[in-house]
């Protein structure tokens, strides 16, 4: 049986996308960069961890991995799949993610839709016991 192993995003700018992210999630951070990981970038022409085509934000424990991989071309229409989060205090959630970069898209009584820092839709409901 397979299990879900990473969670992976076209973007625009990849690195804006994994800070969004790493910040939005609890128990998340971009991964590191190394030495080598930067020597790495610069053979392959790439300035910086800015500029990186392919940026991972890991998880503190157990749970996907997400990547940001560059797609230079726009999105077009919504996306296929998307996040569903879940927290105590809705309002107060998307307050903390709409000074993040997150655009809120429509509430309703359970939940609320946002947008991400390039337009990706994901949702907000309220935990339950």
């Amino acid at each position: 049986m397979a299990r879900l192993h990473d969670i992976v995003f076209d973007s625009k700018h990849p690195a804006a996308a994994a800070r969004f992210w790493a910040a939005a999630l609890d128990g998340y951070a971009v991964a590191p960069y190394d030495d080598a990981e930067l020597a790495r970038l610069r053979a392959a022409g790439i300035p910086g961890p800015e500029d990186d085509p392919t940026v991972l934000v890991e998880p503190a424990g157990a749970g996907p991995r997400l990547w940001f991989q560059l797609a230079p071309e726009g999105k077009a229409g919504g996306n296929r799949v998307h996040l569903d989060l879940r927290a105590p205090d809705v309002d107060a959630e998307v307050r903390r993610l709409t000074a993040l970069g997150a655009d809120v898209r429509a509430r309703y009584d359970d939940h609320a839709v946002l947008a991400d820092v390039e337009g990706n839709v994901f949702c907000v409901f309220e935990e339950r016991g």
